[in-house]
Parts: structure tokens; sequence; C-alpha cells
């Protein structure tokens, strides 16, 4: 009679991680939207290039709502509930992303904004001559 070889699974137990972190980096080109602990420690993320979008269509608001859509599903693998929001950079997509993680059923605790002021930072390219 043939031995019975008993299988084992290679699938890890998700975390569960009731609280974390989301860090939306809209800039002029792309928006990235990373989900962290609250330690800091990266849970999952996703882009606008992620989602498939190129070129032009990378920074539009939509391209910002599918990827928020994308990593706030991802977060709720993790059985994720509430979040503290923090929004860097200029881009178009900060808002409809900060919409987007609202409409995935995450409650969020906190929208604070963090892009970097530049106290006279760098020097300015000179004057075209035309």
């Amino acid at each position: 009679m043939a031995r019975q070889v008993r299988k084992l699974s290679n699938q890890k137990a998700k975390k569960r991680i009731y609280r974390g972190i989301v860090h939306v980096q809209a800039g002029h080109h792309n928006t990235i939207v990373t989900i962290t602990n609250i330690r800091g420690e990266v849970l999952c993320w996703s882009s606008a290039g992620a989602c498939g979008f190129k070129g032009k269509r990378k920074s539009t608001g939509f391209a910002a709502k599918k990827a928020a859509e994308t990593a706030a599903k991802k977060a709720r693998d993790f059985a994720m509930r509430e979040a503290k929001v923090l929004v860097t950079g200029p881009g178009q997509g900060r808002e409809s992303a900060i919409r987007e993680i609202f409409k995935a059923g995450i409650k969020v605790n906190v929208i604070r904004e963090k892009t970097g002021i530049p106290h006279n930072g760098c020097r300015p390219p000179k004057k075209r001559s035309v």
C-alpha cells in the first residue's frame, strides 16, 4: 500500500493590524499610496503607475483614486479599520486619494499635511535670454 504524504501549507497567516498610517505622496507626475503600521513598517503600497497608467494620465486625480483604492483593498486583508493620513507633495491626486480611503471603509482619524517648505533652498535657474 502506498504511503500517505501529508502536504504542508506554505501560506503564512496574515498579521492583524487594526490601526495604521496611510502615506499619500502626490508628485507632479505620479501618486504613491503607502500603508504602514504605527511603527512605520510598510504593509502594502500602490501607485498610479502600478495600476497601469502611463505618461500624462499618471498625474491625474482619477489615477490617484485607483491607486488609493488598490492600496486600501490590500490593507483590508490585514483587517485595518482606522488610520492616520499623511499627505506630501503638490500633485492633483491628493483629495481624490483621501476620499477613496474613506470609501474603502477605513476610518480616518487625522489628515496631516507634511509637504516640505524650502527656507530659501536651491538657487533658481538663470533667466532665459531670447
